[in-house]
């Protein structure tokens, strides 16, 4: 066989096998497609959330009673078999709010986790929120 013919016989191996000759350069669809996971990318808004509600709590200290009502509600809800995650954010919240502030800003394993079952929710308003949101769309 020749070297012509060895390359016929390949290509139609490959195209029996479902695979599509492609002879030309294709632009990336996206820039940054593959770059980031999107647990990365929910990882980074829910710390940019937290961010946000940390300066709000800073600028009127009784809206952690907000977050404390939360885990109060929750702790009602969890019946027999609670979930760790409400003790832990109840440890959390009786430190001084500093503290608090640097834990649900930092990235720590932990804070990490916890972030994604927050008590916080209710702090932020819509807007806050959605302006938010929005710096992390496509």
């Amino acid at each position: 066989m020749t070297a012509a013919e060895r390359m016929r016989a390949y290509r139609q191996r490959k195209k029996a096998a479902g695979f599509k000759n492609v002879r030309h350069w294709e632009p990336e669809a996206h820039p940054f497609e593959g770059r980031y996971s999107d647990h990365q990318i929910l990882d980074a808004r829910s710390l940019a959330l937290h961010c946000a509600i940390a300066r709000k709590i800073a600028g009127d200290p009784t809206m952690l009673l907000i977050a404390k009502d939360n885990l109060e509600r929750w702790s009602k809800k969890a019946g027999r078999h609670p979930p760790k995650y409400p003790q832990e954010w109840q440890t959390i919240l009786k430190r001084p709010w500093p503290e608090i502030a640097h834990f649900i800003c930092s990235m720590s394993d932990d804070a990490i986790r916890l972030r994604s079952s927050s008590p916080f929710a209710g702090i932020l308003s819509d807007a806050e929120r959605e302006r938010v949101y929005a710096a992390f769309r496509a």
